[in-house]
C-alpha cells in the first residue's frame, strides 16, 4: 500500500503524519502545551522521541526543553498521548481522535481527578481564574435573572448569584493549587504523580538556577535569602523538567513513587512503570496487583458457594 511519511513544524506545532491511499494518521505536539518534561521520551517504545539540545536566552535564562519526533521512527501507538499529563500530544486515526493502546487495555490511561463544587462557591471564587498557573479555569457570575456579570464587585445586592466553573481537564496536569487557594470544597484534585524531590544545596552550583526557570509550576522552587534554591512540593506534579536542565546529576533528586492509572492487562506498562519510577515501585504496584487479584478471586469463590448453597 502506498504510504508517505510527513513532517511539518513550526512555532506552535510539531505535526508529523503517515499517509496511506485511503487512510491518514497524525500526531500533533502543540508547543504551548509542552514543558520539556521528557515523559513521553522515556516511554515511547520506539525511540520515537528524543530531546534536543538544551539552549539559553540572551540573558543567560535556560529555556524549557524542546521535544523532536522521528516520524520514520513512530508507530501511532498513542503511549505518548497518554503518559503526557499536559495534554501537549494528540494522536488522530483516520481523523478520529484515538488512543489504541488504551483501547486494548495495553496501555493505561491516567487518571486525573478534578471534581467542582460550584454550590460552594461564594465572591472569592472570581480569584479561582487567577491561581491557575496554566489559566485552565474560567467563572462565570450570573444574577437571579441569569443575566451575566462582568464586574462583580460592582454589584449592590450579591443575594442570588449563582456560579459556574468551567475547567480545561484535557491540559491540567492536578497540581492542587485551585483545590488549595479557592474556598473550601469547591475544586476536589487529585496528584496524578506522587513521589519526592528533594534539592542537595552542597552540590548546586553557585548562581545557578537553571531548574527555576523552567519549572512550570510558580512556588515549588523557589530561592532563599542565602541565595540558594530550595523545594516545596505541595504543588509539584514530579513531570521532571527541572531534572532535565540541572547541570550537576546529583544537585537534584526527583523520584516518583505511584502514578494514579486505570486497570491496565498487559505487561507494556510494568517496563514504562519501571522507567517512570523506579524497579522498586514497579514491583510495588505489581504487588498491589497479585493482592487485588486474590481478593476478586476469593469473592467470586464466596459468591458461587453461596449460589450452591455450600
Amino acid at each position: 500500500m502506498p504510504m508517505k511519511l510527513l513532517k511539518r513544524e513550526n512555532e506552535e506545532q510539531i505535526v508529523i503524519e503517515r499517509a496511506m491511499h485511503a487512510r491518514r494518521d497524525r500526531l500533533t505536539l502543540e508547543k504551548r502545551w509542552c514543558v520539556g518534561c521528557g515523559l513521553c521520551v522515556i516511554t515511547c517504545p520506539r525511540e520515537a522521541i528524543s530531546l534536543r539540545e538544551i539552549t539559553k536566552d540572551k540573558e543567560g535564562n535556560v529555556q524549557k526543553p524542546q521535544i523532536d519526533i522521528d516520524e520514520k521512527k513512530c508507530h501511532y501507538c498513542g503511549i505518548c498521548n497518554t503518559i503526557c499529563i499536559f495534554g501537549a500530544l494528540t494522536l488522530s486515526l483516520d481523523g478520529e481522535v484515538k488512543i489504541p493502546v488504551a483501547e486494548a487495555e495495553s496501555f493505561p490511561e491516567l487518571t486525573k481527578e478534578v471534581k467542582v463544587d460550584p454550590s460552594k462557591c461564594d465572591l472569592e471564587c472570581i480569584d479561582c481564574e487567577e491561581v491557575c498557573p496554566f489559566d485552565l479555569i474560567r467563572v462565570e457570575v450570573r444574577d437571579w435573572k441569569g443575566n451575566k456579570i462582568e464586574d462583580v464587585e460592582a454589584v449592590e445586592d450579591k443575594e442570588g448569584l449563582t456560579f459556574n466553573i468551567e475547567v480545561d481537564k484535557a491540559h491540567c496536569p492536578c497540581c492542587r493549587i485551585c483545590a488549595e487557594k479557592c474556598p473550601p470544597g469547591v475544586m476536589n484534585v487529585k496528584k496524578i504523580f506522587h513521589g519526592r524531590i528533594k534539592i542537595n544545596q552542597e552540590k548546586c552550583p553557585e548562581g545557578c538556577d537553571d531548574c527555576l526557570d523552567v519549572c512550570p509550576i510558580p512556588g515549588v522552587l523557589y530561592k532563599g535569602e542565602d541565595g540558594k534554591v530550595y523545594v516545596d512540593d505541595t504543588f509539584c506534579v514530579y513531570c521532571g523538567t527541572c531534572k532535565l536542565v540541572c547541570p550537576v546529576e546529583e544537585a537534584l533528586e526527583l523520584q516518583r513513587a505511584y502514578i494514579r492509572h486505570a486497570p491496565v492487562k498487559s505487561g507494556a506498562w510494568n517496563k514504562a512503570l519501571e522507567k517512570l519510577t523506579s524497579t522498586r515501585g514497579m514491583a510495588k504496584e505489581l504487588y498491589s496487583k497479585g493482592l487485588f487479584k486474590l481478593k476478586e478471586s476469593v469473592e467470586r469463590r464466596m459468591k458461587w458457594r453461596v449460589k450452591a448453597g455450600v
